[in-house]
């Protein structure tokens, strides 16, 4: 298999590790703000034997906590950047998340102006910094060591406040946690989908191999098997790499500045659990299989995370979701357990619609057919690319983030629960805004008008849901009148640099002449 070199030790570790896999279920989110160019930079500068790299741990010494930062366009111009090199930057980062609000279908519930109160702020938002660790008290521990470095600053560097949690809107900071059940961790968000089951897997990463089966790029060979999928490209993630054009991504300037540097995109997405379940109760009245085959419809994939493209039948997805934990509880201790938990989790996500082109089983408008078309937007055209995902493969993200918040009251949208989503790439325009605006809000390109995304979409109560049938005795089934189910109470653009520039910053030595 093909791979590139990358320097692991200057790429910030939350752009190469979903730190949620790698055992850490607690994080913590931090805004600052800057208000003296020198104390900003000592902050940095301080912080900088805290960051967390890209590196491999060692097996049995992993960092209890993680730490890693990240700048806005505001940020890095009150820390003395060049002008010349900011207006390098791409227009949508300048511009921030709030300016782009129409183009990224954030209005009614959603819209700028409902945010939680940190968005509002009187000026803007420099610098985030994420806290990932593997208990509570390894997260405090850190968090401790930060505010003790904030306290140098003399009040010039500080700490925003404004984020919501259902008692109080001023919090100093954004708590994310998985979603634990009998004292343990889980991979389920707030509606009961087991989420991150894959994320795009490139060149040079360091991630386990296999993971390029539903993570790389798509090619005509068996999708369950290693020859089904190739790496995508570094480009596509981290910036003074080729991408999948073969060329270097658009980056500002000097190089030095960009390279292992990528764009990060922060969304707090607030999760409407009440009436979710309604609907489903409600619609699945009428649909064979009921509210959990329509749940199951929506995603993609049923709840336990089997793909609706292998596993048709709830009965089939509980049958390989039963085989699949026992397998991996196995695997630990098992030579014949490890196999076939291998086995099981390569046909977990390896898959395409091939063989389900007209959204027989999974709805060509469902969110994981939206989000990652696996090169099913050929549609049927045979070998009309050289490679199948060759319309899609440059709108791939990392996904990044933890749920947050927990569900007091089932019979309730008003608690503070939902997602913190991050999506991590070379170009926030290319491929976070267009499969935001194109794909999720929109339907086009799945030959479905103006459908949106059944779960993520900005529905107004006017949509439709269209589950494709797959004959005479199996007609399409349409979903009326969808609310909206996730709206979105804040966010922002944040560009993540290296080690080399986050130094580059701190000691004033960018220059882009």
């Amino acid at each position: 298999m093909p791979d590139q070199h990358i320097d692991l030790n200057d790429i910030q570790g939350n752009i190469v590790k979903a730190y949620g896999r790698f055992g850490y279920p607690k994080a913590r989110y931090i805004f600052f703000q800057f208000h003296d160019v020198e104390a900003g930079r000592n902050f940095i500068r301080d912080l900088l034997p805290l960051i967390t790299t890209g590196r491999p741990w060692c097996k049995d010494q992993p960092p209890s906590a993680t730490t890693n930062i990240a700048f806005t366009y505001q940020g890095l111009k009150h820390l003395g950047l060049p002008t010349k090199t900011l207006h390098s930057f791409p227009e949508e980062f300048s511009m921030g998340m709030k300016a782009r609000a129409d183009i990224l279908g954030d209005d009614g519930e959603s819209s700028p102006t409902e945010w939680d109160p940190i968005w509002h702020h009187d000026k803007y938002i420099h610098m985030f910094m994420s806290i990932n660790a593997k208990s509570l008290e390894a997260l405090e521990e850190r968090y401790k060591k930060i505010q003790d470095l904030l306290k140098k600053s003399s009040g010039l560097v500080t700490q925003l406040r404004g984020h919501r949690d259902g008692q109080r809107d001023d919090l100093p900071y954004q708590e994310a946690s998985a979603i634990f059940v009998d004292g343990k961790p889980t991979p389920t968000e707030h509606f009961g989908y087991q989420d991150g089951i894959s994320d795009p897997y490139f060149k040079g990463s360091g991630g386990n191999p296999l993971n390029v089966v539903g993570g790389g790029k798509p090619t005509r060979g068996d999708p369950a098997t290693l020859q089904g999928w190739e790496p995508l490209e570094t480009g596509e993630f981290i910036l003074g790499y080729p991408d999948e054009t073969k060329e270097l991504p658009i980056a500002p300037v000097p190089t030095l500045l960009s390279f292992n540097g990528t764009f990060m995109v922060y969304r707090k997405l607030h999760e409407k659990v009440k009436t979710f379940h309604d609907y489903i109760n409600n619609v699945g009245k009428d649909f064979p299989g009921g509210p959990e085959a329509v749940a199951a419809k929506m995603a993609g994939r049923w709840r336990n995370g089997a793909p609706l493209v292998l596993f048709p039948t709830r009965e089939e997805a509980n049958a390989f979701a039963q085989e699949y934990e026992k397998a991996r509880e196995l695997a630990a201790t098992s030579a014949k357990g490890k196999k076939r938990y291998e086995e099981l989790r390569l046909k977990r996500t390896g898959f395409n619609f091939g063989n389900d082109l007209a959204g027989s089983r999974c709805p060509m408008g469902a969110h994981i057919r939206r989000a990652n078309p696996r090169g099913c937007l050929e549609f049927g055209i045979k070998d009309a690319f050289a490679t199948p995902g060759a319309l899609d493969n440059r709108r791939r993200i990392l996904r990044r983030g933890l749920p947050y918040g927990e569900v007091t009251n089932p019979l309730s949208d008003d608690g503070e629960h939902g997602v913190i989503f991050m999506a991590i790439g070379t170009s926030i325009e290319r491929q976070f805004e267009f499969v935001q605006q194109q794909w999720i809000n929109y339907g086009n390109d799945f030959k479905l008008s103006n459908q949106k995304d059944p779960l993520l979409g900005n529905h107004d109560g006017k949509d439709m849901f269209m589950i494709e049938g797959g004959s005479p005795d199996n007609p399409p089934f349409f979903c009326p009148e969808i609310p909206r189910f996730v709206t979105t109470r804040g966010g922002e653009y944040f560009f993540v640099p290296g080690l080399t520039a986050i130094r580059m910053i701190a000691d004033n030595l960018i220059d882009p002449t």
